[in-house]
């Protein structure tokens, strides 16, 4: 006699950004050890870039409770709001979400030179995060250009096989999954190279083998890729 499935519920568990769950790799040890260098940047600003789904969200999280920053959107700043924004804050965090910096115009250029200013006056710091570095940011302004291109970038580069198969271990183990072997091998070579997708697929590989009531094993795992695809 067949099991009917069992139901399951949509709780994805949210991704944590605390530090100690951020794994370095050769992928991103340069730019963890520039925020674990802070405050002894040689700068006001570092600028972090990287793909989309490297982990550079969750490592300017872990800078940002390292040294308590206020995070502002750069794109919505205007000069004249900037005092109220920033407040007495010293350090900011800058999360500019994916925009296309090469094709300018994303933000207000005289807000973020008026910022850096207020940093420089306090002794304080911002953290920059974009896709691109600023050496390829479209900028009309050349006293911002001067400044973004003197300050240290940190790059984090698509995670590598080393990093993927370490993160796609702890999200299962997170879910007290126990994946049967050659299953984190098998994800790695298959699934989109990115951290955001492996906690998307094994979010869904939990779900899956919740609702067959299995460990999580190769044929399972196939299907919910082929699933995805």
């Amino acid at each position: 006699m067949s099991r009917a499935p069992q139901l399951v519920l949509a709780l994805d568990l949210p991704p944590s950004l605390a530090a100690e769950d951020f794994i370095v790799a050769p992928s991103n040890e340069a730019a963890a050890a520039w925020i674990e260098r802070y405050p002894r940047w040689p700068a006001p600003l570092l600028a972090l870039s990287g793909p989309a789904g490297s982990g550079k969200s969750h490592l300017a999280q872990v800078w940002r409770a390292r040294s308590g920053a206020v995070a502002l959107d750069p794109r919505t700043l205007a000069p004249t709001c900037l005092p109220q924004a920033l407040g007495e804050a010293r350090a900011v965090l800058l999360d500019f979400a994916g925009a296309d910096l090469a094709e300018g115009g994303a933000f207000d250029e005289r807000a973020l030179l008026h910022l850096y200013n207020l940093l420089v006056e306090r002794g304080g710091h911002a953290l920059a995060v974009a896709r691109e570095p600023p050496a390829r940011w479209r900028l009309a302004l050349a006293d911002l250009r001067s400044r973004l291109l003197a300050a240290p970038a940190a790059r984090i580069e698509a995670p590598d096989d080393t990093l993927l198969r370490a993160v796609l271990g702890k999200l299962f183990a997170d879910r007290q999954l126990r994946a049967e072997s050659g299953v984190i091998d098998y994800l790695a070579r298959n699934m989109e190279r990115s951290l955001e997708a492996a906690s998307r697929v094994v979010a869904a590989v939990d779900r899956e083998a919740l609702a067959q009531r299995r460990a999580p094993g190769l044929a399972l795992v196939r299907a919910v890729l082929a699933g995805m695809a």
